[in-house]
């Protein structure tokens, strides 16, 4: 407890630890949650391009521009002009209508209706190319369904004919296809991580580096173990304060979908905190250094976001890279949300991954004599 009240000292008086633990965790936390507020991009800019300008292109047009993703906000004399639009990130893509696409239209020669987008953005670029095709794939529809009236068809049978097999969607846990429940959930948390992993390491190096090491030793007995307990026990009730802070947002607020137990939505935070505090802990008793302990608890932070999982299957990543995965602890964090928050799969589902964070737990017992040792001998060097 002695341990413990010297650290709610350090903290309560140091500005980086409250605004690395606090203010950045919950700015970050806001930020993301109201940037994707609307589950999707609204109204992102295009331009047109119709050399053709009849009624038929002016109401396909029309129909684009009353997408929810899309907005038309400008037309184009021809195809230079609109490239040059895209280069100064005026828009994202432009819709092409050549001369004489109507009536090639009509006369069922197959008209070219070209499309132009940029995937420099790819979230941006993918939603726009799914609207501009189906307006394009809309032109072909609407042709074949007034020849096929004229020729005394039915409706049921130009439906028949325009769409012989009928897709029904189901986006299961995510009906809304929402990515704000699919972003923030390894988004805000990794930033979490990466704030525990360098606090953790940042916590024990400041000790020795304005030699507080010996102090904060003698008030633990001696022990490591004590000093390592205490130390961190209060940081784990604020980052577990956040966390959970975070998750009654998102799922009572905000209304985000899981299908999981409760239990399980108060035992992941908990088990993810402490194995990134024992990562941070581990890193620095493995290089008893502030800059290198660090430096390369942000290398790893930074990292997770691309091979947890949520961007690019690790099942599709090479052999070595999907081995490389395992070794963070947000690749886990992310699969167990998955599993038993999202989807609701049972616990020994999961036990690997359950197995993975037990083990990054456990890390600091490897390294704790080590950092012992530095504490008692070691010098500070910036």
């Amino acid at each position: 407890m002695k341990v413990s009240r010297r650290e709610c000292g350090v903290i309560t008086r140091t500005y980086i630890y409250l605004c690395s633990m606090i203010v950045f965790p919950v700015i970050s936390i806001v930020f993301f949650l109201s940037l994707m507020e609307s589950g999707l991009p609204l109204e992102m800019p295009i331009g047109i391009v119709d050399l053709d300008n009849t009624a038929t292109t002016r109401s396909l047009v029309r129909r684009l521009d009353a997408f929810q993703t899309t907005k038309v906000i400008a037309r184009y004399p021809n195809i230079d002009e609109a490239r040059h639009a895209i280069q100064r990130n005026e828009i994202y893509a432009f819709l092409y209508f050549p001369k004489g696409t109507t009536s090639e239209l009509m006369s069922a020669r197959r008209p070219k209706i070209s499309y132009y987008y940029t995937n420099t953005s790819l979230t941006a670029g993918s939603l726009l190319m799914r609207d501009m095709k189906t307006i394009s794939l809309l032109a072909n529809a609407g042709v074949g369904q007034a020849k096929l009236k004229a020729r005394g068809a039915t409706d049921k049978q130009v439906k028949a004919f325009l769409q012989p097999i009928a897709i029904d969607l189901h986006a299961i846990n995510n009906p809304f296809i929402s990515y704000n429940i699919f972003l923030s959930a390894f988004i805000i948390p990794g930033i979490l991580l990466l704030f525990v992993f360098m606090i953790s390491a940042y916590s024990i190096g400041t000790e020795l580096k304005f030699n507080d090491s010996h102090e904060w030793l003698k008030t633990a007995g001696n022990n490591i173990y004590v000093a390592l307990t205490g130390k961190f026990l209060p940081q784990t009730i604020i980052w577990l304060s956040v966390f959970y802070l975070y998750y009654w947002y998102i799922f009572s607020h905000l209304g985000f979908p899981y299908s999981g137990s409760k239990f399980m939505i108060f035992l992941l935070p908990l088990i993810t905190v402490l194995a990134a505090q024992a990562f941070g802990i581990f890193m620095y008793g493995l290089m008893p250094s502030l800059r290198m302990s660090m430096s390369i608890c942000s290398l790893w932070g930074v990292l997770s976001f691309s091979v947890c999982g949520a961007a690019f299957p690790v099942t599709a990543m090479d052999g070595s890279l999907a081995a490389l995965a395992q070794l963070f602890p947000l690749r886990h964090y992310y699969m167990l949300y998955q599993m038993c928050i999202f989807n609701g799969y049972p616990v020994h589902v999961a036990w690997f991954h359950f197995m993975a964070l037990g083990i990054f737990i456990c890390m600091p017992f490897f390294v704790a004599r080590k950092i012992k040792n530095a504490m008692l001998t070691y010098i500070y060097i910036p």
